[in-house]
Formats: structure tokens, sequence, C-alpha cells
């Protein structure tokens, strides 16, 4: 509900922000539409601390008290302003941090979240006329406001709707007629409409066509209205184990998809296949980079941690480092291709780094991995893909159910959002890889644990 609110809606309300509606999504404010938004003194506050870093949230504490002083032109802040002319409502600085229902003494403690409980608790006593709501992606001030009677919701703007619908990017399509197969084979396409007869495909989808004969790998590509063989293929040593690792790598090695998906569990070969046809393209791109974003154990600052700033991003990237790894070690050390790796890493034709590094650069002539993109907002996917210049192409993977950030879900994280939105638009392909091959170990852990 918290999601942009309906035109329709009469009654008028009032949406009280905290402090992870902001980190989550900086353009907040302008998401309620015809209703008026109120920022608690305290959410500023927290901000003020954020404002130093190069991590997501530092940015986005930045881009938002900009966004605050410009609003406010000449206004006092505890006067409503208007956010955005006669479409939206207006917003004001909440300056009160104590109410008639005290939520440090209800809860026993002085912290954040309770003076911001107190000033949306404080809004509804003094706009008894107006249904008040504390907005938060914080499940435990949601439980605790509603403990104390006031209305409180999840900020559900760029929240996809149901995960069970999540697209997948494959499907099969069994008693394809013999003829049909035998012309994909033969000729490598045939018209869609031989095989899936009305259904109307989305661009890039794949298909494993089968018949009592056998089976065919395909593509549906819009431009042609036909189905493409995929034709299983290794990539710098890498040889797809399945039918939907070839779905992936053949996403990845298309010069005419720009934008590829790939979510799975662990062992499933996301990464690996993704810098194995980065490898295998090396010479259409200046270079390759190989980033995540950094979610530190326990939600603690990575400053705890001993070392200069190499030593304690090293632990982070590691996962990364141990995929290339693996592919050298399909090489002799005369082999040239294990020379090329090398000498890509040494010439930084290779990058590894934290996402954070990559802020505000363009993003042009290359090869772009963002692996754990579960773990980024939909407004850090967006950013990231908006980057993009030419001849650049972006892979995000990642698994949508191992999500290691405080405010994120399967339904709001940036790599369900992407997916549910991009797909079917031609320059995007998706695919979810559900079969592990990392081991049998790990696929007993993955299917039982």
């Amino acid at each position: 509900m918290a999601k942009k609110a309906s035109p329709s809606a009469t009654e008028q309300k009032i949406f009280v922000l905290d402090t992870s509606v902001i980190i989550y999504d900086h353009t907040a404010i302008k998401n309620f539409q015809e209703h008026d938004v109120v920022i608690p003194i305290t959410v500023l506050e927290e901000l003020d601390n954020f404002k130093k870093g190069n991590d997501t949230k530092n940015f986005a504490a930045r881009e938002f008290t900009r966004y605050v002083d410009v609003m406010s032109g000449k206004n006092l802040l505890q006067d409503w302003t208007p956010i955005n002319g006669r479409t939206h409502g207006r917003f004001k600085i909440e300056m009160h941090t104590s109410s008639k229902i005290d939520a440090e003494k209800i809860f026993g403690e002085k912290k954040a979240d309770h003076k911001i409980l107190n000033a949306a608790l404080y809004t509804a006593e003094t706009n008894p006329s107006k249904k008040v709501i504390l907005v938060t992606k914080d499940i435990n001030l949601r439980i605790k406001a509603k403990s104390l009677n006031l209305h409180a919701e999840d900020y559900t703007t760029g929240k996809i709707l149901t995960i069970d619908e999540l697209y997948t990017g494959n499907s099969v399509v069994d008693r394809a007629s013999v003829e049909a197969v035998n012309l994909i084979y033969e000729k490598g396409a045939c018209p869609s409409k031989d095989v899936l007869k009305k259904e109307v495909p989305l661009a890039n989808h794949y298909y494993v066509v089968k018949n009592a004969g056998g089976s065919v790998l395909t593509r549906y590509e819009e431009s042609s209205k036909t189905l493409k063989r995929v034709v299983k293929t290794s990539s710098y040593g890498i040889i797809p184990k399945n039918a939907e690792q070839s779905f992936a790598l053949d996403a990845i090695m298309n010069p005419d998809i720009r934008l590829v998906s790939i979510q799975g569990v662990a062992g499933t070969g996301k990464t690996l296949l993704s810098l194995a046809g980065a490898l295998e393209q090396r010479r259409n791109y200046h270079q390759i980079y190989l980033a995540r974003p950094i979610v530190p154990l326990s939600n603690k600052d990575i400053g705890y941690l001993p070392g200069d700033v190499n030593s304690k991003l090293n632990p982070y990237m590691e996962p990364l480092w141990d995929n290339l790894k693996f592919i050298k070690s399909q090489f002799t050390e005369k082999d040239k291709e294990l020379k090329a790796i090398n000498e890509m890493i040494e010439n930084e034709k290779i990058v590894i780094c934290p996402l954070a590094f990559i802020r505000g650069r363009s993003l042009s002539n290359m090869f772009f991995i963002v692996d754990e993109a579960q773990n980024l907002t939909p407004h850090e996917v967006k950013t990231i893909i908006t980057r993009a210049g030419e001849n650049t192409k972006i892979i995000f993977t990642g698994d949508i159910y191992q999500i290691d950030t405080p405010y994120l879900d399967a339904q709001s994280n940036g790599l369900s959002y992407l997916i549910d939105k991009v797909k079917g638009q031609p320059l995007y392909a998706h695919i979810t890889l559900q079969k592990g091959e990392r081991s049998d170990l790990a696929n007993l852990a993955n299917d039982l644990l």
C-alpha cells in the first residue's frame, strides 16, 4: 500500500518515512502522489551519520539531503512544502520526538527507532482527521508500531507482487512435430508458430522442444519470429552441463543481447559461466569487470576488520577469484589461454572489485558482471544499467532466496525487480538455473537443508 497511492483514493493520508525507506530508495518521497509525507528529524540525524563513504547507503543519504535542501528553497522545513507541484502532496520535517504514548518508556530504551515511532504517534495525535501511516522496511519496527495502535506498512514501490510467478526464462514444449524438430536440426531454426501454435512468446525466451524422437534446445528470436537452435558449446574450457546452463551461455555469448540476468542457488554455475563467456569474448571489449556489493557479516561496517582497505575487501572478493582460478585450472602453463588470463589481470583488463568502486564511472566498451545482485535495491540496479555506454554488456547473477541485507527480501530486491520488469525486451534475456553442478554434497544441502 505504501506503493504509489491510487489517484482515485479520496482519503487523505500522511505517510511518515523511516530511515530504512530512504536508504532503500532516496526518491521515495516522490512516490505518494497526492498524500503528504513527514520526515522525522531523527531520520535526518541518522542520514547525517551515513553521509560519508562510498557505499550505497552513503550515496542515498547524500542524495536525499540534497533533494530536501533544493525542494525546501526559502521555506522553513517545519512548514508544509509542496513536493512536486499540484500532482503531489506536501512534506515537512517533524521535530517532535515525544508523544502522549511514549515509545521510549514503553519499550524501555532510548534509540532512534523509538524516537521515529514517537514522531509518527505525535503526527497521528495532531492530525486526527487523517490516516497516519508509518512506512518502514524494518519488520520489527512495523510490529512495534502496530502494537501501539499505529498503522504501519512496508514500502512496496519496487516490490513485485508474487515470487511464485517470477519469470524463469525457459520452458518445455512436449509433443512437437517430427517435421519441426527436424527442421530446427537441419536449418538451425523454424517458424515459432510451427511449434508454439497460438502462444505469443517473449523475446529471447528459451524452449526445450521435445517429441518422441528426441529434443532440441531453442531460443525465440523476435525479429524473425523463429525458434533458433541453441548449440551446446564450450567457452574458455567451461562446458555447459545441462540445458539451462546451455541457455545461459547462449545469452551471455549473444552480441545482440546486451542485458542478462541469471538466477539460481549456489553451485548452479551462474558466475562461472558469466566469466567464461566474458573471457571467450575478451577481444570485443576493453575490460572485463566483476563486481559484487559488500555486505559485511552481522551488518557491521568493514572498518572492524584488520588491515588496509585491500585486506578488508579481499575476503568479499574471494568467491570471484575462485571462479577465475577454476577457469585457469582448465589449462596448463603452456596454454595460450592461461597466459592470456594472466596478462589481462596484470594489465587490468580483468578487474575484480567491490561494486561501490565503480560508482560514477562510465561503463563503455565493458563486459560487466554483477555478482550477488539479490543484495541490490531496484534503484541500484537501475543506476547500474543507466550508466551503460556503447558496446557494454551487463550480466546480473544471484539467488533471490539468499539475501544478506536486512531490508530486502525475495520480492523487493533488485534482481527480482529486474527480472519482472524487463522480461520480453529484445535486448534482454533471463534464465533460471535449477540444477546444482558444484557437487553431489552441495546439491544435497540445497535440496534438504
